[in-house]
């Protein structure tokens, strides 16, 4: 959010770029959008504009006043009236903080249930939700639309995945990746990682990880740490940091020094002379904590395998996942329209 901010230009770019009205790169606040709504609706909210009124009014060319008012209308902040032969828009209730009230309301109902879809493709599991999840957000971001003409290449899935907007922006006919990794996640009881998704979907990890992310910036899915990974990959840089550098540097820069003398003792004798294995190292290191443990890999070279998740146990909690954090942004939305609206009394 622009705290502290009360300049009228910046309070409406970050409303505009919240709502994904404009590109977050172009940074040009003296865009058409903001054009538009600067010089005509918040001045005058009711004022009736027909595309001539907003092209004197704004300098904008008829076609580039048609784009920006398509935009406007669809995401629900203005409303259009038939008077003749023209449109005539006015800004929904009469002011930015209405307006967005209005589109708060009908996107959380709309986004409710569009989610409610999920009860058929989520597969309850509780097994999925056994280890905490990392809790690093992407910056949230998602499509509200409601469900559109069904069309023969469609199954539900893949309708919810491209109307959620889990495609990107190209949604190219026969491209089911999105759809394929919502499957796979939503049927999966355990934390997938990229590697197995790709192979599951037949997809490169590069096209995996990007739709993948889309989900998590969505809050349909969540990143967590592959416990069970830990022994066989402390097991390997063990073997791996022995042969190459010896029993010194595992107990100084290799972390073994860090641990309880008995825990580091055993896993120094078991390498030595080849009893260790990797139910062994699991065994000795159940009574070291994670974080602990996660210390010990990342000093013998290794790295946190990590996988990823639908957010919750079944489609309940999913939907309350991704519903809470929507509701977070569409509240900032409704604030800093207010805060808009005082400044420019």
């Amino acid at each position: 959010m622009p705290t502290g901010s009360r300049d009228p230009g910046v309070l409406l770019d970050w409303i505009l770029d919240s709502m994904g009205l404009v590109r977050r790169s172009s940074g040009d606040e003296k865009g058409a959008l903001h054009l538009i709504m600067m010089e005509a609706f918040l001045t005058n909210p009711l004022g009736g504009w027909d595309s001539k009124q907003l092209g004197d009014q704004t300098g904008l060319s008829n076609t580039g006043i048609h784009h920006q008012m398509t935009k406007l209308r669809e995401c629900g902040l203005v409303a259009a009236q038939v008077d003749g032969k023209w449109n005539r828009y006015v800004l929904r209730g009469g002011s930015i903080s209405k307006a967005t009230r209005l589109v708060e309301s009908e996107a959380s109902i709309i986004l409710e249930l569009r989610l409610s879809e999920l009860s058929d493709i989520v597969v309850p599991s509780d097994s999925r939700m056994s280890t905490d999840s990392e809790g690093d957000e992407e910056p949230f971001s998602i499509r509200i639309c409601e469900p559109g003409p069904t069309k023969e290449h469609l199954d539900v899935v893949g309708a919810l995945s491209q109307d959620l907007g889990l495609s990107g922006e190209s949604n190219r006919e026969g491209d089911t990746i999105s759809r394929d990794i919502l499957s796979e996640l939503s049927s999966a009881h355990q934390a997938m990682t990229l590697v197995a998704l790709s192979e599951r979907v037949s997809e490169s990890r590069g096209r995996v990880s990007t739709c993948v992310e889309r989900m998590r910036s969505a809050g349909l899915v969540e990143r967590v740490p592959m416990v069970s990974r830990i022994s066989q990959d402390v097991f390997a840089g063990l073997v791996r940091q022995f042969d190459a550098r010896g029993e010194d540097w595992l107990m100084t820069r290799g972390g073994l020094g860090r641990l309880d003398e008995e825990i580091s003792s055993s896993l120094i004798e078991g390498t030595r002379n080849g009893s260790l294995d990797i139910q062994s190292v699991s065994e000795i290191l159940s009574a070291v904590d994670l974080p602990d443990q996660r210390i010990l890999l990342n000093t013998l070279g290794g790295r946190m395998p990590f996988g990823f998740r639908v957010s919750g146990k079944d489609w309940k909690g999913v939907s309350q996942n991704v519903l809470s954090r929507a509701q977070r942004t569409l509240t900032r939305i409704r604030r800093v329209a207010l805060r808009l609206e005082e400044s420019l009394i």
